[in-house]
């Protein structure tokens, strides 16, 4: 694949390396000189020193003909538009955005970015088990089909300890297809399934129904 990386900062070096190291074509945009000469030092001619938010400097760096363009400077305005330029300007068929503020994900999905990547919340879904308030975990997306598979963890103070899942006001669209017990094996749940304290429920649901969904699991 030809990828397009902008900017050079540490995250944007070490994915550089190690996409070259998987075979990939690769071209870094960074704004700094010393960065992108050092870059070039490191790793071959692979930096482009320019702004990846300029049509010029992305029409030079090639974009029209990368499968994919990944924006992971520190500033989310940067990356969106240099995600936007590459997906509607030169049609790139995959972008990736890193994010800062976790608010950004759902605008920056609305503008068309096809992923969104935000350390804070990569961070906070893998200490869920030591943060028993942060009690709802994404799995993945079904982008094209507009939902989200999550995890929701039963607590003793969850309002659904003890219900079976038909007595459940799930929101429209969602739905409990796995349950995981501890010492048991998964179970697949049927209506007249109970819910316990520690069950790891995983569920299917639309992105704006997550908060109606942690309601009718957790009670919050």
């Amino acid at each position: 694949m030809y990828i397009i990386i902008i900017g050079g900062g540490r995250v944007g070096y070490y994915l550089s390396k190690a996409l070259l190291s998987e075979g990939h074509e690769i071209l870094v945009i960074e704004k700094t000189p010393g960065i992108c000469e050092a870059i070039n030092d490191e790793l071959g001619t692979v930096c482009l020193r320019g702004d990846g938010c300029e049509v010029s400097t992305l029409a030079e760096a090639g974009v029209g003909r990368a499968d994919m363009l990944v924006a992971v400077t520190a500033d989310d305005e940067d990356n969106l538009v240099a995600c936007q330029l590459a997906k509607h300007k030169f049609k790139v068929p995959r972008t990736i955005a890193r994010i800062g503020n976790p608010k950004n994900g759902e605008l920056f999905k609305k503008l068309g970015i096809d992923v969104t990547i935000s350390s804070t919340n990569i961070i906070l879904e893998h200490i869920t088990e030591e943060v028993p308030t942060h009690s709802m975990t994404h799995l993945m997306e079904i982008r094209d089909r507009g939902l989200e598979i999550v995890e929701v963890r039963m607590s003793a103070n969850s309002a659904s300890v003890g219900k079976a899942v038909k007595d459940l006001s799930l929101p429209s669209g969602s739905m409990l297809f796995l349950i995981v017990r501890k010492a048991q094996k998964p179970i697949v749940p049927t209506p007249t399934t109970i819910l316990m304290v520690g069950d790891q429920v995983i569920a299917v649901t639309a992105p704006e129904s997550e908060q109606a969904l942690r309601t009718a699991l957790r009670g919050e």
